[in-house]
């Protein structure tokens, strides 16, 4: 459908692709792949035709449509939600009028034997048949179904769109993307302002259309279920490989050392060759051999190694002390602007809970961390515990950033005491080592901000962090990190967060927004998921009033489910605790077992009694940790 030939583009005299060819099928899925700053954004660029290359060439067939989704666009007022959306289909009513013209023309003029009414009339036969396989203006439904599944209610229709966050409006541009129904869709980034609902949705809607898809995104398990065709970008180059993310990184491990093998079996080649002309250059019985390697030398191809961003980033969230058994407590807590955004809300977070508030933009997330935080007032009681000292990441804290600051001069002003010594060290540890510590927040990409305002966070010591959005900008990499530092933080933690794949194994429990209702799920996130999905499409429906008996009765089945899901939790929390003991245990016992192995190996501890009797006691050891693993093991799947 589309063919890249030997691409090129550069920047300041620098080379950002060179000789890069591939081609876009019909019905491809594309996932676009790569470290920041390696292009992903300025080839989608280039293939919609917004900027282009400093050599080669992109073919497009002249009927074939592109949709092009950017991560910041250029958003206009003065329209309802739904007269934006309808710009979608400007081409059916540039149609309509054309038709409409050529209908009054036929209708007043009486030359019907000459040849260019005839003309007139195939072209208005022509044009009204490709008008009704359009679908003629029978597209509301369609408009009002893929705005719904983007998250806007029947109500929201006719509303101005200046009412709305430019979340919102994102996702009126994206609809209208989807609407004009292009042969190949082009999205940088289209999870950025979308809840799960709505990811979900729009997973199934690429999914099953039927034109190619090419897109760059961060949220992994969005990127799994939508594409089955990997495309990196690498040293300048593009890599195909027609698998899904997940398969494509095992590929790309496995490739990445056959190159190493490669290399290193090359650089030993060159280095025999090299080795062989010095030590005979200055030999004449020798000199026609030393020229046949010389010769073989120039023609030798370096083998190139994919690159690998080896720079270390590393988080650890300090826990400072011990906070109380119950950092929140809400009691009937309500919230109401000129309507209500939740009401009722009776919940507990123990100390060293994980938690996930999940749910549609606009229901209260925020809203209650704020409450939480008590920058807003409210109704009930909301009870923060002893000794809480809270680390808050808002949604918009990389935009509050001094963007006349250097890097290092932000971190500068909030660090305190001894701290300020190592302030190189920990923006090394961040990626923002070297000459980069001196850039100006505004030169910043979204991802590198978020790491700058994740440092400030890092400075306070605290036992309870409320992080709302936190991995919005941030690569899948420096997603991994945040998610491990967070596993390994030992207080308490409420993440604000769509992103799946970032909450699954993260959160034991997720609080779900929605209806001014806030709905306790013990278990994972997917655990909710499935669950979510279940009431929705098996809910019974009850059309007749239930009695005061049943109503009790069913008030009664839900809190022994409740208990005995808080007790089934329990005891997975201790059981996965006293596994990885065990492993740790294990793995301990190996390294020992090794490490004495080593020693006996030599000639002194080949005749140490004392060693061989270490020896076999760790090997006892070992082989009790073992059981004790597999009898956890065991407990666990029962």
């Amino acid at each position: 459908m589309i063919a890249i030939d030997n691409l090129e583009v550069e920047f300041s005299a620098k080379a950002l692709f060179e000789g890069v060819s591939y081609v876009i099928n019909d019905r491809d899925r594309i996932a676009l792949v790569g470290k920041n700053g390696a292009g992903k954004s300025t080839m989608l660029k280039i293939i919609a035709g917004l900027q282009q290359p400093t050599g080669g060439t992109v073919s497009v067939p002249r009927d074939t449509t592109i949709g092009y989704l950017p991560q910041v666009m250029v958003l206009s007022d003065g329209h309802t939600v739904r007269q934006e959306a309808e710009q979608a289909f400007a081409h059916i009513h540039e149609m309509q009028r054309r038709i409409d013209a050529m209908n009054n023309e036929m209708a007043v003029r009486t030359d019907y034997e000459s040849e260019s009414y005839m003309q007139l009339v195939e072209d208005f036969t022509h044009l009204s048949d490709r008008f009704q396989m359009m679908g003629g203006l029978n597209y509301q439904g369609l408009l009002e179904s893929t705005l719904q599944g983007l998250g806007f209610r029947h109500e929201d229709m006719e509303r101005p769109t200046s009412e709305f966050s430019g979340g919102w409006r994102m996702r009126i541009e994206l609809a209208k993307i989807l609407l004009q129904a292009p042969d190949v869709l082009l999205l940088d980034e289209p999870t950025n302002h979308l809840d799960i609902e709505s990811i979900q949705w729009l997973e199934q809607f690429l999914i099953t259309r039927s034109g190619a898809v090419v897109l760059v995104s961060h949220d992994r398990a969005f990127v799994n279920n939508v594409t089955n065709r990997t495309l990196e970008i690498s040293c300048g180059k593009v890599i195909d490989y027609k698998v899904k993310y997940d398969e494509y990184l095992k590929l790309r491990a496995e490739r990445r050392e056959q190159q190493l093998r490669a290399y290193e079996n090359q650089q030993k080649e060159i280095a025999d060759i090299k080795a062989f002309i010095e030590r005979f250059r200055y030999q004449a019985t020798k000199a026609i051999q030393v020229q046949s390697r010389i010769k073989q030398l120039e023609k030798i191809v370096p083998i190139e190694v994919d690159e690998v961003d080896n720079s270390a980033l590393r988080l650890k969230f300090m826990c400072s002390q011990r906070s109380g058994d119950y950092p929140v407590i809400c009691d009937e807590v309500k919230k109401a602007y000129d309507h209500v955004v939740f009401d009722h809300v009776n919940l507990t977070i123990k100390r060293g809970e994980k938690v996930a508030f999940v749910g549609r933009n606009g229901e209260g997330k925020s809203t209650l961390v704020k409450c939480i935080m008590g920058q807003i007032p409210y109704e009930g009681t909301l009870k923060v515990g002893h000794n809480v000292q809270i680390g808050y990441f808002a949604q918009n804290q990389a935009q509050l950033l001094d963007e006349e600051l250097t890097v290092f001069d932000t971190i500068d002003r909030v660090a305190r005491g001894d701290i300020r010594l190592k302030i190189r060290d920990i923006l090394g540890a961040f990626m923002f080592g070297g000459e980069a510590s001196d850039k100006k927040v505004k030169v910043l990409s979204g991802g590198e901000r978020t790491r700058l305002a994740m440092i400030k966070l890092l400075l306070e010591p605290v036992n309870f962090l409320i992080l709302d959005e936190p991995t919005n900008h941030l690569d899948m990499r420096s997603k991994d990190v945040l998610k491990e530092a967070i596993r390994d933080f030992d207080g308490t933690v409420i993440v604000v967060s769509h992103d799946r794949d970032f909450l699954d194994g993260l959160v034991e429990r997720v609080y779900e927004f929605g209806g001014g209702k806030v709905r306790e799920h013990l278990g994972g996130i997917y655990d909710f998921l499935q669950r979510f999905h279940a009431a929705e499409t098996f809910a019974p429906t009850r059309p007749v009033q239930a009695t005061k008996a049943e109503e009790q009765e069913t008030v009664s089945e839900g809190r022994l489910s409740y208990e005995e899901q808080k007790v089934q939790a329990r005891q997975r929390k201790k059981l996965e605790k006293a596994l990885a003991d065990a492993e740790q245990m294990s793995d301990n016992l190996e390294q020992a077992i090794r490490d004495v192995e080593a020693q006996m190996a030599t000639p002194e501890g080949c005749q140490d009694t004392a060693l061989f009797e270490k020896y076999a006691q760790l090997k006892k050891q070992l082989k009790e940790a073992e059981a004790e693993w597999e009898r956890v093991m065991i407990e666990m799947e029962q």
